[in-house]
């Protein structure tokens, strides 16, 4: 489980409901299923109007990276020291013996890297090749998080649609006074779930995958060259040393 975004988003959706029941409110009278229905079902339309099915179908998987820690994602010391033993490995035992050393290579993008030196890919090729993955990956998951913010940007103006209709409704209604002030606070909570679902779960979990996507980035660029540094045949001292100062940067 991802503890922040939890305890964001659950933190951010208490403060406020909590606020309102301070102030006097209650939680019921927030909890409209119509004004939910425009906003939500109207958000829905105008980002699968926005994109295709395929960019859709991403930015609802990339949720789960979201909400959920990826454990096959390791952190850069660990990289940074694999790279290191596979690099003495490869200095004492030449290239081939890092084949047996693949199956203790967790991360996906570092396997396939090693793979590439193992097979005598040429430097530049080798480079080349895992930028290309790289630069996949940032355009994959930036249209993910593409979906998110436009999302995010549908949602207020949609609730704002939803107060104007529940408005006309109340004008036409004007012939029962007593139900007017109900009738307009329910209309008005249509701008709140546009606003509140705008500003508390679409932008941020756009916000969050890019996040992500820059941590991962950050990391391949490591793998990278360690990849190449093992390639070379550089001293395993000097690699990590090389490597440390990512880290450092960071």
């Amino acid at each position: 489980m991802n503890k922040a975004s939890v305890i964001g988003l659950l933190l951010g959706i208490t403060a406020i409901l909590g606020g309102n029941v301070i102030e006097g409110g209650r939680v019921g009278s927030i909890v409209q299923g119509p004004a939910a229905l425009i906003v939500f079902g109207g958000t829905l339309g105008a980002t699968f109007l926005s994109f295709s099915i395929k960019d859709i179908a991403r930015a609802a998987s990339s949720l789960r990276r979201v909400f959920m820690e990826d454990s096959l994602l390791p952190e850069a010391h660990l990289i940074i020291r694999d790279a290191v033993e596979l690099a003495t490995k490869a200095r004492t035992s030449g290239m081939l013996s890092l084949e047996r050393e693949l199956q203790n290579v967790k991360y996906s993008f570092f396997r396939r890297a090693v793979r590439l030196v193992i097979d005598g890919a040429d430097p530049r090729l080798l480079r080349k090749t895992l930028e290309q993955e790289m630069s996949s990956l940032e355009t994959e998951q930036g249209a993910a998080a593409k979906v998110f913010e436009s999302a995010g940007g549908y949602a207020p103006t949609i609730g704002i649609i939803g107060a104007v209709l529940g408005l006309i409704h109340v004008m036409e209604n004007l012939g029962n006074p007593a139900d007017l002030g109900s009738g307009i606070a329910v209309a008005f909570v249509a701008t709140v779930y546009g606003v509140g679902s705008a500003n508390l779960i679409f932008l941020p979990i756009a916000k969050k995958i890019m996040n992500n996507l820059r941590h991962e980035i950050y990391l391949r660029e490591i793998i990278i060259e360690g990849a190449l540094g093992i390639q070379s045949g550089k001293n395993p001292f000097y690699l990590r040393e090389y490597l440390n100062a990512f880290i450092l940067k960071k």
